[in-house]
């Protein structure tokens, strides 16, 4: 199967980036380096490109009684122009992507997948919406997919949408023009900063690519690429499908039953076994792990207690950029998962004192 595209590879290339192989696409893995990238989404922004990404639309009287069904959380209550992270989940409960709903209008949802997972979900929605008054279509290529994040992202793009940015509510979309081209502009992202992604019609992408970074170099803003991204969100605390979420994990192994409504009208997909384990706990549970040392626990490393007994697996691990020192999710029982407790990592043979923290590592000055 070829290698997808964005339609933003010839100005990628033009930049020098640096291409990895992901999900089937050709996508920047850094231009500059990983490490001033990650600074700068973190003290002035960056500039990212997501078209990678899965977009589904739900449209007709039922959509949001389809999504209700299909999804774990409560899609029908989500207000128009407002958006909500949930999940897709097996019937055993196990997490097969988790998602973010926008209602973009009354009868109207757009679902946004993981690259990975974008063919999957839509097929699960495709056979989960049948019976129900809606249309599904996968309208991926319709789009693409910008991101602007970091603590300048509203002196950026202020002055190319008349959007208010000041009144532009976290998790909520907004129909605009952004450099003189339609946009769906949201206030969401994947990198514990402030900032918004910008859906975009595929042949308008690198006209609004280019005015962003123009319109950037006054506040340092960089392009970054996947390498980053990964930092970023590790820092953050935020689950990566394939690392903290999978199909044999559900939300609440992830510390994220939240997203789970057992409580909205009707059944839906995956109901009874996730209603067992939020009343019966987890027998494995998602914890922060932090070392003073540059040696950084990675994906798949055994996690071990003070006697040396493997407890555990470490799901993502990295030396932090902004706080230097390493840092790993990992999932362990609730018994060592208290923070202050004391482990050790296996790193290639040699025990690695950490210490259980909570999540997030990083917060952002909001």
């Amino acid at each position: 199967m070829e290698t997808r595209r964005t339609p933003l590879h010839a100005e990628h290339e033009a930049l020098g980036a640096q291409f990895t192989d992901f999900a089937g696409w050709r996508m920047p893995l850094r231009y500059d380096s990983e490490l001033a990238e990650h600074h700068a989404v973190r003290t002035s922004a960056g500039l990212f490109d997501l078209t990678h990404m899965g977009e589904i639309v739900l449209t007709g009287p039922q959509a949001g009684a389809a999504l209700d069904h299909a999804l774990v959380g409560h899609a029908s209550a989500i207000g128009v122009g407002r958006a909500r992270y949930t999940m897709i989940c097996q019937a055993d409960g196990g997490v097969i992507d988790d998602l973010i709903v926008y209602r973009t209008g009354d009868q109207e949802y757009l679902v946004v997948a993981n690259a990975s997972n974008a063919a999957v979900v839509f097929d699960a929605l495709k056979e989960r919406a049948e019976g129900f008054d809606t249309t599904v279509e996968d309208k991926s290529t319709d789009y693409a997919l910008l991101a602007v994040q970091g603590p300048k992202a509203v002196a950026i793009l202020e002055g190319l949408t008349e959007t208010d940015l000041s009144k532009v509510k976290y998790y909520a979309s907004y129909p605009t023009e952004v450099a003189g081209k339609p946009a769906l502009l949201a206030r969401t992202g994947y990198t514990g900063e402030d900032g918004f992604e910008l859906f975009l019609a595929p042949a308008d992408a690198p006209h609004v690519w280019q005015a962003l970074l123009e319109a950037g170099k006054p506040h340092d803003l960089k392009p970054a690429g996947l390498g980053c991204r990964d930092t970023l969100r590790l820092e953050a605390g935020m689950p990566l499908y394939g690392n903290e979420l999978s199909t044999s994990r559900t939300p609440y192994h992830a510390n994220l039953g939240r997203v789970v409504k057992l409580d909205k009208p009707g059944d839906f997909v995956g109901r009874e076994p996730l209603a067992k384990v939020a009343e019966a706990g987890v027998e494995a549970k998602l914890v922060g792990l932090k070392t003073e040392s540059r040696r950084a626990p990675r994906h798949g490393y055994a996690v071990l207690d003070v006697d040396g007994t493997a407890i555990g697996e470490v799901t993502s691990g990295a030396l932090s950029p902004t706080l230097g020192y390493s840092v790993a999710m990992a999932y362990v029982p609730p018994a060592h998962a208290e923070p202050g407790t004391k482990l050790s990592v296996d790193v290639r043979g040699r025990q690695e004192p950490v210490e259980v923290v909570a999540l997030p590592f990083y917060k952002r000055n909001s």
